[in-house]
């Protein structure tokens, strides 16, 4: 199993709703609201391969704008 850190931008109206799907994600461990460039950070846990996924399966969410994962080396 890998680490990593999503970063989520949203649009303003969104992001209650999308943590809510982000947080009931099965690989999500962690997630919550952010100030600033930021609008949700999300800790994933799952095997390397699969981050990707989760982090495309993160942007396909409706009103997500963009993310930024950063795996754990």
């Amino acid at each position: 199993m890998a680490k990593a850190c999503a970063l989520i931008k949203t649009t303003p109206t969104a992001t209650d709703k999308i943590l809510e799907k982000v947080a009931k994600m099965s690989a999500v461990w962690k997630a919550y609201i952010a100030y600033g460039r930021w609008d949700i950070v999300a800790f994933i846990d799952a095997p390397v391969e699969e981050i990707s996924k989760i982090s495309a399966t993160i942007n396909l969410i409706d009103g997500v704008r963009s993310t930024e994962t950063l795996p754990q080396a």
